[in-house]
């Protein structure tokens, strides 16, 4: 890399995009760079992605955040996944959990093992051979659940308030050197030879002067898109739902260390449990359930007593056609917009920012980087649709929304995935895409997708080895599952938040 002393970098908008963006800086450019991060207290954030997934660990410990102060700070809990609940009718429900499912032999995935168990009448459910979900279901986590000589196939997210986990974030950046300025953007001027961005104008007449601008300003696009014109991909016609309403509740029942995400009659309601709140919310599209119905039905759906009236979201699913345009790179919502069904959102601000300190520019911006930076941010963006899709098209409902999304055309992405794992079970992960194959097989298992056979080389086991494989591979998971404490016993004993009125400044 180029040399960074006296280059100025400049980020417009906070939030949890910026403030990650802006720690992350902070944390890994080298001395000489100066940081400046310019949001107004006057423009409100979206808020969305309180839950998370397991990666998002890694970036807390790439900035030395240690894990039991930042659940306290950000009134967090863990998650050891995702429940879908009535997807595929009403009663239905499975896990998406993280971490490991049973154990793969020899070159065969464990899923195919029991697959040929099931063939010949086994009757155990997939999840049985899941530590995580065993562990879910008992409401119960611990981080090491003992037996160090064993994996216990265990991995965990967290559930938080984004609004705290951007101030914990502040405080990190404005410590290492990142000023912040306040302010509201009015004007950006461009460039005349190159185009690129030169400056950005605040209200009042301050000028701001970087090198390389980074837009957190959210669906504005406010340099992305209002400056560069970089474009936008829309995905409403694969994803179609168009509006959200967010509302938090007083806690009611155990401290779940999941999230659960149910379907309804035109969209879905999440249920994020936190340590002094739930977070809930309602996605929905508009052509099958006006505004009015939609807070109604979500209203009627809280565990607890609502804590605020429904925030309204609109959005359009889909991405910028280029996420980094000349000197500009969007992150965040300006970036372009997922609904939360898989707890991306969090996650896809992490990757854009690991790829851009990968293709950090120097002393100039090269094309080659811009068009890498792009191909890979398209090629992610194109796996998560694809399994978001997956979601709505193998759905068991009834509804004439729900009918809509089996029906719809989908990509042949996810077409070929869906022959590949009918025939014969088969899943495969393209590169380093985010979904990895036990991910796949747990949403298409849950939902309905059922192989009609599966590797013969799951075959080599006799009957008896067959079952005495599968049996270890349970009670492992049970066992794993069984010497965790409650989950609300773990926060207690490591991280309960402080009461509101003491949470940091």
């Amino acid at each position: 890399m180029s040399q960074l002393t006296d280059r100025t970098i400049v980020i417009v908008g906070g939030g949890t995009a910026g403030w990650m963006t802006a720690a992350a800086l902070a944390r890994f450019l080298p001395p000489g760079a100066t940081v400046r991060l310019v949001e107004s207290d006057a423009i409100g954030t979206i808020g969305v992605g309180e839950a998370t997934i397991p990666q998002i660990r890694l970036f807390n410990a790439g900035l030395g955040i240690d894990e039991d102060a930042f659940i306290r700070e950000t009134q967090g809990t863990f998650k050891l996944g995702i429940e879908f609940v009535d997807w595929s009718g009403p009663g239905s429900r499975y896990l998406h959990g993280f971490g490991t499912i049973g154990r793969g032999l020899g070159l065969v995935p464990f899923h195919h093992y029991w697959l040929r168990h099931r063939a010949a009448g086994g009757t155990t459910s997939l999840w049985d051979y899941s530590a995580s979900a065993q562990a879910a279901a008992g409401n119960r986590f611990a981080r090491d659940p003992g037996r160090p000589e064993l994996p216990s196939g265990i991995a965990w997210a967290f559930q938080f308030d984004a609004a705290l986990y951007a101030a914990f974030l502040r405080r990190y950046a404005e410590a290492r050197g990142v000023a912040r300025i306040e302010g509201q953007v009015v004007d950006v001027t461009l460039d005349g030879a190159s185009g690129a961005i030169d400056s950005v104008t605040l209200e009042g007449g301050a000028r701001i002067a970087g090198d390389l601008f980074i837009d957190c300003s959210g669906f504005r696009g406010l340099l992305i898109e209002q400056a560069l014109a970089a474009g936008y991909d829309d995905w409403s016609h694969l994803l179609p739902c168009d509006r959200a309403l967010a509302v938090p509740s007083a806690n009611a029942g155990p401290l779940t260390p999941y999230t659960r995400a149910t379907a309804r009659a035109a969209g879905w309601q999440w249920r994020i449990p936190l340590q002094q709140r739930t977070g809930n919310g309602l996605v929905y599209c508009s052509a099958f359930l006006d505004d009015d119905r939609a807070a109604d039905l979500l209203l009627a759906n809280l565990d607890g007593a609502p804590l605020a009236d429904p925030r309204p979201l609109r959005f359009t699913t889909g991405k910028r056609h280029r996420a980094w345009v000349k000197n500009c790179v969007a992150i965040g919502l300006a970036a372009g917009f997922m609904e939360p069904l898989e707890s991306t959102s969090i996650h896809l601000i992490q990757s854009a920012i690991a790829r851009l300190l990968q293709l950090f520019p120097g002393d100039r911006v090269a094309e080659a980087d811009i068009a890498e930076y792009n191909r890979q941010t398209d090629r992610e963006w194109q796996a998560v649709r694809d399994f978001l899709v997956l979601h709505y098209h193998a759905n068991g409902r009834d509804e004439p929304f729900w009918r809509s999304c089996r029906d719809m055309a989908i990509p042949d992405s996810l077409a070929h995935r869906l022959e590949l794992f009918r025939a014969n079970g088969r899943l495969f992960r393209e590169g380093d895409e985010l979904f990895a194959e036990v991910g796949w097989l747990q949403v298409l298992l849950g939902q309905g997708v059922t192989p009609a056979g599966y590797d013969p080389l799951a075959g080599g086991l006799k009957p008896g080895e067959l079952d005495e494989f599968l049996a270890l591979a349970r009670r492992h998971a049970a066992q794993v599952a069984g010497r965790m404490p409650s989950h609300e016993d773990f926060i207690a004993a490591h991280c309960a938040a402080l009461p509101r009125n003491m949470v940091a400044a």
